[in-house]
């Protein structure tokens, strides 16, 4: 298994539950394909930096999981099938982001108890 980080844009017309209904929906999505997700920010609404779509903004959502590769492309059927995805992006990790992204949800989770 490989550890990857996904980052996809939904559109800005989306109300809170919308959005937090679709996250869920790629979640499932990866869980029921034997993916194990690591942690999940959602990063609010945000300025985009060029209009896509004729938008300007849009709601970001991040995943860290581990899963077998063959997982990605079931995903990315799943981003370019679904309207409310204006832009996505999968990473797949290497020791040192993984590294670093341990570190981050850590000092995130820490920030969170205080």
């Amino acid at each position: 298994m490989n550890q990857y980080e996904t980052v996809f844009i939904l559109t800005p017309v989306l109300s809170d539950e919308q959005m937090k209904e679709t996250v869920a929906k790629f979640k499932k999505l990866l869980t029921d394909n034997g993916a194990e997700i690591l942690n999940e920010e959602a990063w609010g609404l945000k300025k985009l930096a060029y209009n896509i779509q004729k938008k300007s903004s849009g709601f970001y959502a991040l995943l860290e999981f581990n899963a077998e590769p063959s997982v990605i492309d079931t995903l990315e059927t799943g981003f370019r099938r679904d309207e409310k995805v204006i832009r996505y992006i999968t990473v797949k990790q290497d020791k040192y982001s993984a590294a670093y992204a341990e570190k981050r949800r850590a000092k995130w989770a820490a920030k969170k108890e205080a």
